[in-house]
């Protein structure tokens, strides 16, 4: 027990510390512009990093995630603070916890192993796109020294770690950066052109909603969605993080650690998140591998807003977008491209249907889950196919089925038959095939009563002893007097 607290909290206390502290810059502009799309105060996207950061750091599977307010989760907040206000998003997102503490609880993480590596790299190179493109409104068509200052960032970021290591590279961007625009006076964008900050701590207080079923009928809707959502891109995130970094997670530990976070969160006055992808990747990138990279996001973010407000406000937007870039070029999966040309051609068409429904619609949820759905598609239809071979010997027809015979095979299997034939010997050998379902056992029937009709011999043989059990239960021709034979 002690021995894996030293690991996770302060085995990697020096990158930790200054990659929390990296992430605390990116998260400040992310969260600021997230409460803007969900239709609310900076403040509230700002309280809910903090909270979410700081828990999560404690109870999260996944050391060295961040976890904060995130886009995904603003994009579905919009219809409910719009019809009914914050207060209900507020209390929306305590229920989102409570959910999510149930996902945890039952394990749900378990479906992970469902998602195709196919829509695992369309759902990455969406969220780089996504990242890139959330960049582009804050830097183009602004100002000259909007681009000088966004490619100065990027040459520090890229070239700087060349020649020294001890400090994250874009820590040292946003100071210089930062100062540089101060002294000189530039014509750029802050961080305060994205809203107001109010200098103070959240406090703990019960959302002012109406106790009442119908509360409950109005938000759960949100808070499903909110939940299923969050869960997805935490989960993805954190396998994410897991190949970079070459550890494994706990992920229904993090399941209930993200629904502890989003239920405290929202008595705090912050709306419901989950792990960010782009802000994972640059604390890992910046050296940042424990739960005090985490924690040191959370508090030093409420000490930018507190302490160092009025110095935040003034930090240059095309240094974050530089850095941000950054992120999104990191984030791209560039092999892909060459998977594209080596991969079976239905896997490269699950990976871009993944990635362009992402991007157009926002939504990771709609990209995955469309990627997971075409997937199982190419697969039924891949080992649909079922192949009959017959061989005339001692005076017996023999059938041999080869593949998986269920729904989606009995036509094919069906085919293969002559059912005008009489008084013949028929052998069905089933050694090579499985039988997967009641349409399976279905055409099975069928294809013995037809031979009944005309009075043939039928013997099935072959079947193994899961396909046997389940002809035994569920085959009608066994109430016919059917020769049957398992070997």
């Amino acid at each position: 027990m002690l021995e894996r607290i030293k690991l996770e909290w302060f085995s990697n206390i020096r990158a930790d510390v200054l990659a929390g502290i990296v992430v605390a810059l990116a998260l400040i502009p992310e969260a600021i512009a997230f409460s803007i799309i969900a239709g609310v105060n900076p403040m509230v996207g700002l309280y809910a990093s903090f909270s979410i950061a700081v828990i999560i750091a404690f109870v999260g599977g996944r050391p060295g995630m961040i976890s904060a307010a995130t886009g995904a989760m603003a994009l579905l907040m919009v219809p409910l603070v719009k019809d009914y206000g914050v207060e209900y998003l507020l209390a929306a997102t305590i229920l989102t916890g409570i959910i999510q503490i149930l996902f945890g609880i039952f394990k749900i993480a378990k479906v992970m192993k469902f998602i195709p590596r196919a829509v695992m790299i369309g759902f990455v190179n969406a969220l780089a796109i996504l990242i890139f493109m959330a960049q582009v409104p804050h830097f183009l068509g602004i100002s000259t020294m909007t681009y000088v200052f966004v490619a100065i960032t990027l040459l520090i970021v890229y070239i700087l770690p060349r020649f020294l290591k001890s400090i994250p590279a874009p820590l040292i961007a946003i100071v210089l950066l930062t100062a540089l625009a101060i002294f000189t006076n530039f014509d750029l964008r802050t961080v305060g052109d994205l809203g107001a900050i109010s200098q103070a701590l959240p406090s703990f207080f019960i959302p002012n909603v109406p106790f009442t079923l119908e509360t409950l009928m109005i938000i759960f809707p949100y808070s499903l969605a909110l939940a299923i959502v969050g869960l997805l891109e935490t989960l993805l995130t954190a396998t994410i993080v897991d190949d970079m970094t070459g550890t494994d997670s706990n992920k229904n530990k993090e399941s209930r650690g993200q629904g502890i976070a989003n239920f405290i969160n929202g008595f705090f006055g912050g709306m419901a998140g989950c792990a960010m992808i782009g802000q994972s990747v640059i604390n890992v990138k910046s050296g940042g591998r424990g739960r005090l990279s985490t924690l040191i996001a959370g508090l030093f973010l409420m000490f930018l807003i507190i302490v160092l407000g009025d110095l935040v406000v003034q930090i240059p937007m095309p240094v974050l977008v530089g850095i941000m870039i950054m992120v999104s070029i990191g984030t791209f999966d560039w092999s892909s491209f060459s998977y594209l040309k080596k991969a079976p051609i239905t896997d490269s068409v699950v990976m871009v249907v993944t990635v362009l429904i992402v991007v157009f619609t926002h939504d990771l949820s709609k990209g995955v889950i469309a990627g997971v759905v075409l997937s199982a598609i190419f697969f039924v239809a891949k080992i649909s196919t079922v192949t009959v071979t017959k061989e005339v010997m001692n005076e017996s027809s023999i059938f041999t089925v080869e593949g998986q015979l269920f729904f989606a095979s009995v036509e094919s299997f069906l085919e293969a038959f002559d059912f005008t034939v009489e008084n013949e010997k028929i052998v069905i050998d089933f050694s090579q095939t499985h039988v997967w379902d009641d349409s399976g056992v279905g055409a099975i029937d069928k294809v013995v009563l037809k031979y009944y009709e005309n009075n043939n011999d039928v013997t099935l043989v072959g079947l193994n002893a899961t396909s046997q059990q389940l002809v035994d239960k569920l085959a009608i021709y066994n109430n016919k007097d059917a020769k049957m034979s398992a070997h």
